[in-house]
């Protein structure tokens, strides 16, 4: 990692707990569903309501999701893994307690790897453990009274767990977006960040370099990079002004208040001895076999970085290209048919990462929502490179495909009337006017006067309403200069 960043002469020290909602069609204990929005206390079974001799019985699919999160970020898959339970009081919480991992999960270690800018960060994971979400607490102000809807206690969750290894709210950001694309590109989670199904606890401290950590707040649901971005800048600043003002930091958990920017303590930090974990006596130990490893390792898709890879290798395109392209199933496979069907791998690229980009964020929309498929892409770029049209004539060509005045590329050229002049007869007379006609601009280039030839060009360009191909009229240009 490079030297660390520092604020007002401070380092900032983050880690993050991120809770992951499992794509199961039922509960990690009980069979009930998991749809979201349905109406309250409509999805919980006798299980997720506690009610007396009713018992946990693990769900199998819960489990391969953690099995792929894991090989997805090459960690440890323990073959034997403990539930636990996380004793705390909330009216949420029918049981009275949480069943969680505590002291053995099922995934240890492992690394989220990404690009912030050019460079190349990584984040060390702790772990990442099996457990169930709790319920929900209404609050109806308007009517003074509060009310428990219960349809998500049970919910499967992955909670995925960092060392403090991030050192800016930049890091963080890409930290957390580099997760949610590993999350969602191996289907473990459908990544609604505002329907709950990924959630951010970010722990914050600041420290003067050199000095052991300082004392960290956690702040929990973060449910946008937004609001983490605000939340985590505002917390940043609230403590270097508690600390240089001669306060101590008090160990706590807060929330972040979007309407004000600001972030405001809830409670007292908990530490794990006030959780009075201990181990389940329902649930016996998860045994996951080597052969259930690599059964499921077998159905994994190719993963991000695997495929990053390959299209650096394959293709020859730089680094920091393959990773951009890859930041979801769908953006790497229009590439990658782009790049097939054109046979310029580069330019394919280029066009991806700069004008259809710049487009579906301009409208808000995904990739699979573009009205300019992979193959009018690859059409479009073959005919640049065949010198059909000009790179500007390109991007009125896209704009009018994009806006759907033309029905293919072909059709778009005549119509407009973009085809380059290929015919060098007719380009050298234009050429030889054009010297004809600025005999100064001539005289300075001889003199060695760059600038004269940029003019040159300008009035070749102008000449031929810039169906010359530039590099036709470069050399052209310059043969009959130094004649």
């Amino acid at each position: 990692m490079s030297a660390a960043k520092l604020v007002q002469g401070y380092e900032v020290v983050i880690g993050f707990e991120t809770h992951t909602q499992l794509a199961t069609k039922s509960k990690i204990f009980s069979r009930a569903p998991t749809d979201f929005g349905a109406e309250p206390n409509t999805q919980a079974s006798a299980v997720d309501l506690a009610l007396p001799g009713t018992l946990p019985v693990m769900n199998r699919e819960a489990v391969v999701c953690a099995i792929k999160l894991g090989l997805a970020v090459g960690s440890t898959i323990a073959p034997r893994s403990v539930f636990a339970r996380k004793n705390y009081f909330y009216p949420d919480l029918p049981k009275g307690y949480q069943i969680s991992q505590y002291e053995i999960p099922v995934v240890q270690g492992g690394v989220v790897a990404f690009y912030l800018g050019e460079e190349k960060k990584s984040v060390r994971l702790v772990r990442a453990h099996l457990e169930e979400d709790a319920g929900k607490s209404l609050h109806e102000d308007f009517i003074g009274q509060s009310g428990i809807d219960l349809n998500r206690a049970g919910t499967p969750l992955l909670e995925i767990v960092t060392e403090p290894d991030i050192r800016s709210t930049e890091e963080a950001i890409a930290y957390a977006k580099e997760l949610h694309k590993i999350v969602t590109w191996i289907g473990i989670c459908d990544g609604n960040m505002q329907e709950g199904s990924f959630r951010c606890d970010a722990n914050v401290s600041v420290r003067k370099p050199g000095q052991p950590l300082g004392t960290r707040r956690e702040i929990k649901n973060l449910n946008s990079f937004k609001f983490m971005q605000q939340a985590i800048d505002y917390e940043i600043r609230w403590q270097i002004e508690e600390l240089e003002d001669g306060r101590a930091i008090q160990q706590a958990t807060v929330l972040f208040d979007p309407d004000t920017g600001e972030t405001r303590a809830m409670r007292t930090k908990e530490d794990a001895a006030d959780y009075r974990y201990f181990p389940d006596p329902d649930l016996p130990p998860l045994v996951v076999a080597r052969e259930w490893v690599e059964q499921v390792r077998g159905q994994m898709p190719e993963l991000p970085r695997a495929m990053a890879a390959r299209f650096v290798s394959q293709y020859g395109l730089p680094e920091y290209d393959a990773t951009t392209l890859t930041q979801s199933p769908a953006m790497a496979a229009y590439f990658e048919a782009a790049a097939k069907a054109s046979g310029q791998p580069k330019p394919a690229s280029n066009w991806v990462m700069g004008e259809v980009s710049r487009r579906l964020n301009a409208q808000e929309i995904g990739i699979e929502q573009a009205p300019v498929s992979a193959a009018t892409l690859a059409a479009l770029v073959g005919r640049i490179a065949d010198g059909t049209i000009s790179n500007n004539a390109a991007r009125q060509v896209f704009d009018a495909l994009w806006t759907g005045e033309g029905s293919g590329v072909d059709a778009v050229i005549e119509a407009k009337g973009l085809r380059q002049m290929s015919d060098s007869g007719e380009l050298e007379k234009i050429l030889d006017d054009i010297l004809a006609a600025n005999a100064d601009n001539v005289a300075q280039f001889k003199a060695g006067k760059d600038k004269a030839f940029n003019a040159l060009v300008g009035q070749a360009m102008k000449a031929t309403k810039g169906k010359a191909n530039p590099q036709q009229v470069n050399e052209l240009l310059r043969k009959k200069l130094s004649a």
